[in-house]
């Protein structure tokens, strides 16, 4: 493991302020200022291993100063937040507090005010363009590189890259301490909290540790209104199980075949069946689910575009411009697949040019890697973060796609949502302000595919508009 980490951290150096951050006027690769301001920074959550997460702070274009607050964490193994700052917009239950109960929403990922265009590699830096359907619009922005060692956040010590799905949380919530500490202007703002993919675990435990922080009267208090969680992982067995009812319900599988897994695998653990019949049918269940992509089963089947430990078939590129060597570029896709953004991100983010604006501490990160694929120690001690969604509805807050098992009544039922007359998709409320939705057309990131839609609900329910 040593040997690994060596990869990631350069050099260790006495422990820095608690929170430092750098102003960035311009960014490599776009042409002129900024559409809004941004505010990068490291904050500490581990002082005695030196463990530092990495953030980006985007002001809103609207009225930075009351707009609402958005702590935005992507999934994976480790990923970067700067995935769902470029990329993403995706798909995700919400909710918004207000006196006694949340208002709940699902609703798409955030995005940023920049993207990449889309366009072969060259071998120059790859340029940014504005992004028309921006959350940043609606809301201030705080992306934040979590658990230590995604993206740039980094820590001195090895041992503090030793975390896990508690204590990447309880590190969350001394980030938001430490952060809101250093930005009181923002305290009076309504926040919210979010995730997507296996962040979908963390945020429910980090909304309830937030709750219980403010019932205890622990300052900073926070304006805390709700949390969104984007087609999110639960650690429950319905994360795996619901594939076969959902693969059916869009004609991925034949009626018999689901049949038969209904007949077969009734008590099966999935992943790891025993009965021989369900075996048979789950290895051709994976089969066919197999044959298209597993984010957006209308898409392209795309390579993944993030490098395995001890990838060997690397393309060492080296950057015009700045001579900046990659050494874990991941496989090249198609430039017709979505993932082809995901390949381009390595050069940007890996150029000097671009660690120099952004104020990256030289000495900590090596290389800018999209996910470090289980390559770092991570322990997965939330089995199911259904409790806390449990937990937290029933003060008011919000949940997702299981929010059947919670039993509430239905306020609202089924029925289309519209725009530019059209469906955008469909949504269903229930009682504790709890409503579910869904964009039409989307995908795992459903605003890589439907930004536009994405953008129209976050921005209704951001305003307390109906959907």
């Amino acid at each position: 493991m040593a040997m690994r980490l060596a990869v990631v951290v350069l050099c260790f150096f006495s422990v820095a302020a608690s929170v430092t951050r750098t102003n960035v006027a311009r960014l490599p690769g776009f042409d002129g200022a900024l559409p809004s301001r941004l505010q990068t920074g490291y904050v500490t959550v581990d002082e005695e291993n030196g463990a530092e997460l990495f953030y980006y702070f985007i002001e809103s274009e609207g009225d930075p100063g009351s707009d609402p607050v958005l702590l935005w964490i992507t999934g994976g193994d480790r990923c970067s937040v700067l995935s769902a700052l470029f990329f993403e917009i995706g798909e995700q239950p919400t909710t918004r507090f207000t006196g006694e109960t949340f208002r709940i929403l699902t609703i798409c990922f955030p995005s940023g005010p920049l993207k990449l265009v889309v366009e072969p590699y060259n071998g120059n830096l790859p340029r940014l363009r504005y992004h028309p359907y921006t959350w940043t619009k609606v809301a201030n922005l705080l992306f934040v590189d979590s658990p230590v060692g995604a993206g740039f956040s980094f820590s001195r010590d090895p041992s503090g890259y030793d975390v896990g799905d508690v204590s990447a949380s309880l590190q969350l919530v001394k980030f938001l301490s430490e952060w809101f500490k250093e930005h009181p202007d923002h305290l009076s703002n309504p926040f919210y909290v979010g995730g997507d993919s296996y962040g979908g675990k963390i945020i429910p435990f980090v909304a309830q540790k937030i709750s219980e922080d403010i019932e205890a009267g622990i300052r900073p208090t926070l304006n805390f209104k709700g949390y969104l969680v984007g087609n999110p992982g639960t650690g429950d067995s319905i994360d795996f199980d619901s594939k076969v009812s959902y693969a059916h319900g869009v004609g991925i599988i034949s009626d018999q075949l689901y049949e038969t897994i209904m007949e077969h695998c009734k008590g099966e653990d999935y992943a790891n069946p025993t009965n021989v019949i369900c075996a048979q049918a789950l290895t051709r269940f994976n089969s066919l689910l197999g044959e298209g992509s597993a984010a957006y089963i209308l898409g392209r089947k795309c390579i993944y575009v993030s490098p395995r430990p001890n990838y060997d078939n690397i393309d060492r590129r080296i950057l015009k411009d700045k001579r900046e060597v990659i050494h874990h570029l991941p496989p090249q896709p198609s430039i017709e697949c979505k993932e082809y953004s995901n390949y381009l991100s390595y050069f940007w983010a890996n150029n000097i040019a671009t660690r120099e604006a952004l104020g990256i501490r030289k000495g900590t990160v090596n290389e800018w890697v999209r996910c470090h694929n289980k390559d770092l120690p991570y322990t997965r001690d939330i089995n199911s973060s259904i409790k806390y969604h449990r937990n937290v509805t029933l003060k008011g807050y919000r949940a997702l796609a299981w929010v059947r098992s919670l039993n509430y009544p239905i306020a609202d039922d089924w029925r289309a949502w519209h725009l530019d007359g059209q469906s955008a998709g469909f949504t269903i409320a229930y009682g504790n302000n709890l409503t579910f939705a869904t964009v039409k057309g989307g995908g795992h990131t459903a605003p890589e595919y439907e930004p536009k839609r994405c953008f129209a609900m976050f921005s209704r329910w951001i305003s307390d508009k109906p959907l």
